[in-house]
């Protein structure tokens, strides 16, 4: 007859299965925990809560201004949040996409003490503070809370970075300001440091792009300058708009770093805006070419900035056919 295992032995094997059994309990345990917790980063990445990315350092730093804090003069209707919401949320996956940064700023508190602040002016002091918030970044596209990205699979070394060599670097191709085109001691073989549009009233600066240089400092410190404000702050009717096309009509050293883009290529506008041009394929959105970026421009004077920001979105996820899973 075969022997018998002892009972110490039986109790040894049964502490081993229970052991063994603890352990991968356990083992199991971590595992579903470990995947539990990235499930929740991940989430919370791809929602937008962390700027940082794993996986690179951004050149690109995208700067949105907003109004968060519910309103300056009065609270801001549902509309205006749902607008504010669509338009962060399109630069937020658009910044995901290609591993850019982006800089929600939030502009109220200036736009309260606005009679010492100088409203509208903002903009250059948000975009000094962004560059010291990110010192590695090279590149700062300045983006205006009604714009929408239209063409999210685009990136802008795709759509113009690399593409620096055929900007157009003088006014002589669209000059609406009537700017003297030939000034002397422009080194245009200075390396472009700023890309920007003109539409029909002149420099527009709802979406533009600027890199960190020595020139980008100086003209910040230019442009920002409070005695050339007090002085010209009641001719200037588009205030820092104004002040730019002042100073690069004057300068030659600001002509020799600006680069234009034609409107469409990061500023086309809906119809409505630029009205006096109304049809001119220079200016308008355009589905079949599918334009970059749609600037609503003017919606707060006369039109309905939410149900255009809302048509723009919806054409936005027809083109791309977009459907909204968890992941």
């Amino acid at each position: 007859m075969p022997q018998q295992p002892s009972r110490w032995r039986l109790n040894r094997q049964k502490l081993f299965r229970n052991v063994h059994g603890l352990f991968l309990t356990r083992r199991r345990q971590s595992i579903a925990l470990l995947l539990i917790a990235f499930m929740v980063l991940f989430i919370l990445w791809t929602a937008g809560f962390f700027s940082w990315s794993p996986f690179t350092s951004s050149k690109v730093v995208i700067i949105l201004a907003t109004n968060q804090g519910g309103g300056v003069k009065r609270w801001k209707k549902p509309n205006e949040w749902a607008t504010e919401r669509s338009s962060i949320e399109n630069k937020r996956r658009y910044a995901r996409r290609w591993n850019y940064e982006l800089a929600v700023k939030d502009c109220s508190e200036k736009k309260k003490y606005s009679h010492e602040f100088r409203e509208s002016w903002q903009r250059i002091d948000v975009i000094k503070q962004t560059m010291r918030q990110y010192p590695k970044a090279e590149w700062f596209w300045w983006l205006d809370l009604n714009t929408y990205i239209m063409e999210p699979q685009i990136s802008l070394d795709e759509h113009i970075f690399n593409h620096l060599d055929s900007v157009y670097r003088t006014v002589e191709y669209f000059n609406v300001l009537n700017f003297t085109v030939d000034i002397p001691y422009v080194d245009y073989e200075q390396p472009i440091n700023m890309l920007i549009t003109q539409d029909c009233g002149g420099f527009n600066l709802g979406s533009f792009l600027i890199r960190r240089s020595d020139w980008t400092d100086r003209l910040l410190d230019f442009w920002w300058d409070p005695a050339m404000y007090e002085q010209k702050h009641m001719e200037w009717e588009h205030a820092e708009q104004d002040a730019l096309e002042y100073l690069y009509s004057q300068h030659a050293w600001i002509r020799s770093s600006v680069g234009f883009l034609p409107l469409r290529k990061i500023n086309s506008f809906p119809p409505g805006a630029c009205s006096q041009y109304a049809g001119n394929p220079l200016f308008f959105y355009d589905q079949k070419d599918r334009d970059f970026v749609v600037n609503m421009a003017g919606c707060d004077f006369g039109r309905d900035c939410y149900l255009e920001m809302e048509a723009y979105k919806e054409l936005d996820q027809l083109l791309h056919k977009k459907k909204f899973w968890l992941f």
